[in-house]
């Protein structure tokens, strides 16, 4: 377990999100809280404490392979969102056409957080960071059937901008206007 220290940084959630389960594209539909358990938001497309390894691992698994569910929740940062927005030409990105869980306003360069921190709340609902959530071609479809001709540009804009995912380590409650506290692990960033 990493020895991790709380920090200066919050976040208000601005956005909530669920993909559907018989989800036709990554489309989420928005909601006003969800119930964090440890298989993520309850009734979403991502929850699960297994999945299925997908392309992004298969480097370390066969694709189909099932492994631990550390990609339960997408979050995004409201200030890298309309950066990418600004970026494809649009006034604001809708965080249901990216498959968004959360979109959070208050840490400044969000993508970036080291991999292992947490983000908790009041309460101590707890989310874990797991890693950069790299763009790819799903969102941008969905930006291209809503505002044609912006959609291609996303997946470049997006780079180092797309948010984390993320999976539960404390069940609870979390609703739009909480804050959470960053915590980041107590090391010194790898030099090999």
């Amino acid at each position: 377990m990493p020895e991790l220290r709380p920090t200066e940084y919050t976040a208000t959630i601005t956005w909530l999100g669920k993909v559907p389960l018989n989800r036709p594209n990554i489309r989420a539909e928005a909601v006003t809280s969800a119930q964090a358990t440890y298989a993520g938001f309850e009734d979403d497309y991502h929850g699960g404490l297994t999945r299925a390894s997908c392309v992004r691992v298969k480097a370390q698994h066969p694709q189909g392979t099932e492994i631990r569910n550390t990609r339960q929740l997408s979050i995004l940062s409201a200030e890298e969102m309309a950066q990418i927005a600004q970026a494809i030409g649009l006034d604001a990105l809708d965080p249901a056409l990216l498959g968004a869980s959360l979109v959070i306003e208050g840490i400044p360069d969000f993508t970036f957080v080291p991999p292992g921190s947490r983000l908790q709340s009041a309460d101590g609902t707890t989310i874990v960071v797991d890693v950069e959530n790299g763009p790819c071609n799903f969102p941008a479809r969905e930006i291209e059937n809503e505002a044609a001709g912006h959609g291609k540009a996303f997946k470049l804009a997006a780079r180092g901008k797309r948010g984390v995912t993320g999976w539960i380590e404390r069940e609870g409650m979390l609703q739009l206007g909480d804050t959470l506290r960053l915590h980041v692990p107590n090391q010194r960033a790898w030099a090999p």
